[in-house]
């Protein structure tokens, strides 16, 4: 058997730590009864992935394992995808949970990629184990010989009740008065942020309205100074440690904020998604992430990445739970208790907050400037959705389960939630079903009425 590999990572993420990982899993498969093309180097870049290609073109290839060292955009598997016809095997490690920095984002790198992977109809496999854990070998043998790992089938979702249609079909009556406002292009890389504005329309009512980034820096630009300062005090009163951050980034990080409610407010949007990184970052100099969270708190869900479909998910939830929703990625699961961690980099409404810590600003964990916000989130039953386009097919992913309380896993905002099925059934599903990688989660129990709103807008059901 002969099986080409490649390590893929991204610069901004801890790259040492990236370069062991990738180290310890390039030494395994050496210990596996197959032939090696490739090495466990990291590749950076397209340039990269195209170098290490030409060592494989023309060779015939039972296997092609991609070592998600760090995480990385969906292009560089797509690049390793067009450049062979061998079978995808997609390799996500866990990390632990230590509270500091996100340092791999590995499991969030393969669900990008499933996506990506699907949507083009490529089939592929993946396992979610550490390199030192014991059922990796047989593992790996399983997935070059084409094994696919079983998904378990929930039961049939309940008949909504009487009650649940009715606020559904309220839900759908909203829906089709609403307009989100797509701020800038999606990442490259990205593609579950992308959308078809008229596919959209037709499936959900909603209509998407698109604006340049540079009107969001614009309206930035000239905010209030009197806004600006008031803006400054309340946040001095949601967060700890204000003073600590650069105070020039965090003005900037206020205007932006600034800038986003007078685009609603001029747009009439319910809600808005943003590109976020990297030109927040690189061009006006200070973070979105706070800015969002304050919109949601005030009624407005925002979202990263440009994220159309996750705006329209993070509006239902609102609707439906009364209180304001979290897109999240998944960046970590535990077999051992059950658990996954729900994590961006400071995103999560201040109302998520776990009443017994306080609320501390930070800086982005990558481009290392502020306003973050850096929080748990609290216990309770949580609702998890998507309005989703995997597979290239307009469904709704419902799932649930119980936010426990539990020290921050990652730094930023993040939340541990205990699955209602087993957590080989809940990544199971996300990858065979390609799903994305951003996950709306809002606090109570609204699946019934979820099952409802996708019966009247004819959407099948992928339950997580």
């Amino acid at each position: 058997m002969r099986v080409a590999v490649a390590a893929i990572a991204r610069s901004t993420f801890d790259v040492d730590l990236a370069e062991e990982v990738a180290a310890a899993a390039f030494s395994v498969l050496e210990g596996l009864d197959v032939e090696v093309i490739g090495s466990a180097g990291l590749l950076l870049d397209a340039g990269a992935v195209e170098v290490a290609t030409a060592t494989w073109v023309g060779t015939e290839l039972d296997a092609m394992l991609v070592l998600q060292a760090s995480f990385a955009d969906s292009t560089l598997v797509v690049s390793l995808a067009e450049n062979t016809e061998a079978p995808m095997v997609l390799w996500a490690f866990p990390e632990e949970r230590s509270g500091g920095r996100l340092r791999l984002n590995s499991l969030c790198g393969i669900n990008l990629a499933g996506f990506a992977l699907r949507n083009r109809s490529r089939p592929y496999r993946w396992l979610y184990r550490h390199p030192s854990d014991a059922a990796v070998p047989e593992e790996l043998r399983q997935a070059f010989e084409g094994y696919i790992v079983p998904r378990a089938s929930p039961p049939d979702a309940p008949l909504p009740s009487r009650e649940a249609n009715d606020r559904a079909s309220e839900v759908r009556k909203r829906l089709a008065e609403t307009t989100v406002g797509v701020v800038g292009e999606h990442p490259a890389g990205f593609e579950p942020c992308d959308y078809d504005s008229q596919r959209l329309t037709a499936t959900t009512g909603v209509v998407a309205e698109g604006v340049p980034l540079s009107n969001l820096f614009d309206k930035s630009d000239i905010a209030p100074e009197a806004e600006v300062d008031s803006l400054r005090q309340e946040v001095t009163g949601l967060l700890s440690g204000l003073g600590d951050v650069d105070q020039g980034a965090l003005t900037q990080s206020l205007r932006l904020h600034v800038g986003l409610r007078g685009l609603v407010d001029e747009y009439g949007w319910s809600a808005v998604a943003t590109r976020c990184w990297p030109e927040c970052f690189t061009e006006f100099g200070g973070a979105a992430c706070t800015p969002q969270a304050l919109l949601a708190d005030a009624g407005v869900p925002a979202c990263c990445e440009a994220d159309t479909y996750g705006g329209v998910t993070a509006l239902v939830l609102q609707w439906l739970t009364g209180s304001p929703a979290f897109i999240a990625d998944l960046v970590e699961l535990d077999r051992l208790d059950g658990t996954g961690v729900f994590w961006h980099c400071g995103l999560a409404p201040f109302s998520m907050a776990d009443p017994e810590v306080v609320p501390t600003a930070t800086v982005h964990s990558n481009r290392k400037e502020p306003l973050l916000s850096e929080f748990s989130l609290k216990p309770g039953r949580v609702t998890i959705t998507r309005f989703s386009q995997s597979a290239g097919q307009q469904r709704l992913v419902v799932g649930g389960g119980e936010m426990v309380r539990a020290p921050l896993a990652f730094s930023g905002t993040a939340g541990v939630v205990h699955f209602d099925r087993p957590v080989d059934e809940v990544l199971a599903t996300i990858m065979s079903e390609g799903l994305e990688h951003h996950y709306g989660i809002a606090y109570g129990d609204v699946a019934e009425e979820l099952y409802a709103l996708a019966r009247q807008l004819d959407l099948p059901v992928v339950r997580l």
